[in-house]
């Protein structure tokens, strides 16, 4: 049985408050001027706070307040695509499949980025100058990737079936080029499997941001229905489809 939470204090939620509320502003600040071009000095001024210094209580600099806006935006996203691959085993349990389930996740990830293109910019666009991201950011930026990765594995594990089976070998070069992910994997983690993965989390970003920067915007008359049809296609190709 679980403890019950102590409940918070006036002060303790105030504090929760006003740091939702200094992260809003950052986040319009995001839309309206660039990551590159966000301070401190500017959120206390929209604020209404006379002098940044009251906002260090909360981010003691504007790369500690980037990086909560990472963290957030990670989050988001993740908790959208682990939503939409677990509503398939409810909505649709006898199609659940690894290709669905992709397909769902790719979907979901999309329309997270349509919603939010300016944190979306934020983590999977142009770094930021000066910034580098600490540590403690990995494991919500890794959540997407390894959702991906368990597609594969799902997959590897039906009727015994390999993605990749009929693709050529990964020759030695390329498989000592995974080492630092292989390093973080379970030992007996197949290549071809993690191969598999890298090449659908590539494709779905890149797809993403080329429709989101405008890269297509000339050439694709109805973006939703191509992204569908080339998610399905990549999928296929990667070995997804039963």
């Amino acid at each position: 049985m679980s403890t019950p939470q102590k409940p918070l204090t006036a002060r303790e939620r105030a504090r929760i408050e006003f740091t939702a509320e200094i992260k809003a502003v950052a986040r319009g600040q995001l839309a309206e001027s660039g990551a590159a071009a966000l301070s401190l000095r500017a959120v206390a001024r929209e604020l209404g706070l006379a002098s940044a210094s009251a906002l260090y209580r909360y981010f003691p600099s504007r790369d500690a307040l980037l990086t909560a806006l990472i963290l957030d935006g990670y989050t988001s996203l993740s908790d959208a695509a682990e939503a939409a691959y677990a509503a398939l085993d409810v909505a649709d349990a006898e199609r659940a499949d690894a290709l669905e389930r992709w397909v769902g996740v790719c979907h979901a990830v999309r329309d997270w980025a349509l919603a939010h293109p300016h944190e979306y910019a934020l983590i999977y666009g142009t770094p930021v100058p000066g910034y580098a991201a600490p540590q403690d950011t990995v494991a919500q930026a890794t959540r997407l990737p390894y959702l991906i990765g368990a597609l594969f594995a799902d997959r590897l594990g039906q009727d015994g079936h390999r993605p990749g089976d009929n693709r050529p070998a990964m020759p030695d070069d390329a498989r000592q080029s995974l080492a630092p992910l292989l390093a973080r994997l379970p030992p007996d983690t197949p290549t071809d499997l993690v191969m598999g993965s890298l090449m659908a989390w590539t494709y779905l970003f890149g797809a993403i941001s080329f429709e989101l920067f405008g890269h297509r915007r000339e050439i694709i008359a109805d973006p939703r229905a191509f992204f569908d049809h080339e998610a399905r296609r990549l999928g296929t190709a990667l070995g997804l489809a039963i």
